[in-house]
């Protein structure tokens, strides 16, 4: 693969078959948002059925930019993002998911406000990369992809590679002085 190219080339979420079914997401402390994800193999069939659910849950939650397996209450290295229409968005590579991702290149790192759906009632101040390379495999493929990103998209991927890994925001903030309870507009 070229240095820069994406890998994504003309996969869409199409590749996943019928519809996923919306999930619930679970909230901490729930055991598993605290466990490191295991690898999966992105053939099985079971694989290209959670990646389907987690784009239909994304889709369906206001706001959400990017949703892993472990928030659905599945202990997998598997996730979610689509940054499009995000007003902090420069780069977006469009709805994918990806399995087993790894971060292979981390620079230009930047503070940055975050919020979660398995926090509902925090934010926090993290401090990330604020430019990214990443590897992994496309689900329903064994199409290995690198995925160079910048900016928001880059966040949304730590913070979607942490959810896989066991870690929350929370536990990458500097102290109990970044985190602030979550404005509710009514």
């Amino acid at each position: 693969m070229t240095a820069g190219s994406t890998g994504l080339g003309d996969w869409t979420p199409a590749v996943l078959g019928p519809p996923g079914r919306v999930r619930p997401v679970v909230a901490a402390p729930h055991s598993v948002l605290s466990r490191a994800g295991t690898e999966v193999d992105p053939l099985a069939d079971e694989v290209v059925r959670l990646a389907a659910d987690l784009i239909a849950t994304m889709r369906v939650s206001p706001g959400c930019v990017g949703l892993a397996a472990p928030q659905v209450g599945v202990g997998a290295q598997l996730f979610a993002v689509d940054v499009t229409g995000h007003p902090k968005s420069v780069t977006v590579h469009g709805e994918f998911v990806l399995c087993n991702a790894r971060v292979v290149e981390a620079t230009r790192w930047r503070p940055g406000r975050e919020g979660c759906m398995s926090v509902p009632d925090l934010t926090g101040d993290v401090k990330r990369a604020s430019r990214l390379v990443v590897e992994g495999v496309l689900p329903g493929t064994d199409k290995p992809v690198r995925l160079v990103t910048d900016g928001f998209e880059a966040r949304a991927l730590q913070h979607e590679i942490d959810h896989c890994a066991g870690l929350l925001f929370l536990d990458r903030v500097a102290g109990a002085h970044a985190i602030y309870q979550r404005k509710v507009y009514l």
